[in-house]
């Protein structure tokens, strides 16, 4: 079976910290947890050598054409010159792989290459939110979400700035791979395992920082008992602090409220167990503190989309065709 291959489409000055991203996670062998892991490539202008915003060199063996034997080509964020006017043979390889289905991503002001392509027109995107004005005023034909972390169209993906390329490409890894190796990848490189794409890009400045702020343990302590019916009280409780100002300081360090996290924490819970065991959809109900079948169906769909079952289904069918795959690539080689 061959590595899923992701390319990216990298420009002069892109900033340094949304290239290493996706060459930490697709670019980091992780076959110990799925093998193969992705194949990276580094695609770039053949013309000269390109360097990072910081000045960093970067080697880029594979030109823009390459890009289209790709399964999915990330294009990194650009600097102003490239958000102003893209190289004319990148915005046509997008085109041309749009056109042969390929799944195409953006990250930050990646975004404005993909617009420029023709690719955005009619869907929604974002990009970094200091971005946001000029960004819908250049594209007044892009249904643009100025406040996302990443929007997911199914064959085009976009994130906003710099963390949220992070949540972009877990993203990618859970919809290839699930959120067990999503979440390992995460834990790995100590990251939170899941915002959800909407979630705000900025939230509430945290006026003091102390000690106390930390919310570490109680998550921990949550993740622990998310089949025990939890409330914001036993969590307040937990953390040491007052009902009120526990939510407060929730909401300003993750963005949501408690009780949107646990609900985001034990649908998560629950695609694992969809993944991992045969269990029936009454016992992982249990297993994650929604109670009763009827509960985590409610809840997993209006976080999923699909119904527990289909979400089953389609996964196995999946991982099936994959090792499907990989039998016959065997049976190809074996003399």
């Amino acid at each position: 079976m061959r590595p899923h291959v992701i390319a990216l489409a990298i420009t002069n000055a892109t900033p340094t910290f949304e290239l290493a991203v996706p060459c930490e996670v697709f670019g980091t062998d992780r076959s110990d947890l799925i093998d193969p892991w992705y194949e990276l490539r580094m695609c770039g202008d053949s013309s000269g050598p390109l360097r990072t915003a910081t000045g960093l060199a970067v080697h880029t063996p594979y030109g823009f054409d390459d890009l289209l034997d790709a399964d999915t080509i990330l294009v990194t964020a650009c600097a102003r010159p490239v958000q102003l006017d893209p190289p004319a043979r990148l915005v046509e390889v997008l085109r041309e792989a749009h056109a042969k289905g390929r799944r195409i991503v953006s990250i930050c002001t990646g975004a404005y290459v993909l617009a420029a392509a023709g690719l955005l027109t009619g869907r929604t995107a974002t990009t970094h939110w200091m971005n946001a004005g000029d960004f819908a005023h250049r594209f007044p034909e892009v249904d643009f979400v100025p406040s996302a972390l990443y929007t997911d169209e199914g064959d085009i993906l976009t994130s906003a700035g710099t963390g949220s390329a992070i949540d972009l490409c877990l993203h990618l890894v859970r919809q290839d791979h699930g959120a067990a190796v999503a979440n390992e990848v995460a834990r790995r490189m100590v990251v939170p395992p899941h915002r959800e794409g909407g979630q705000s890009q900025y939230t509430k400045p945290v006026v003091r920082a102390e000690t106390s702020d930390d919310l570490a343990p109680v998550l921990q302590w949550a993740q622990e008992r998310l089949h025990e019916p939890l409330t914001v009280p036993q969590l307040a409780r937990a953390a040491h602090l007052g009902e009120r100002t526990f939510a407060r300081r929730f909401r300003d360090r993750l963005g949501i409220t408690p009780l949107q996290w646990l609900l985001q924490q034990r649908v998560r819970l629950a695609q694992e167990l969809l993944e991992t065991t045969d269990e029936p959809v009454e016992q992982i109900a249990r297993s994650t503190g929604f109670g009763t079948a009827a509960n985590l169906r409610y809840h997993f769909g209006r976080v999923t989309t699909v119904s527990p079952q289909t979400y089953r289904h389609v996964f196995r069918h999946r991982a099936a065709q994959q090792a499907g795959n990989s039998q016959a690539a065997q049976s190809v080689l074996t003399p």
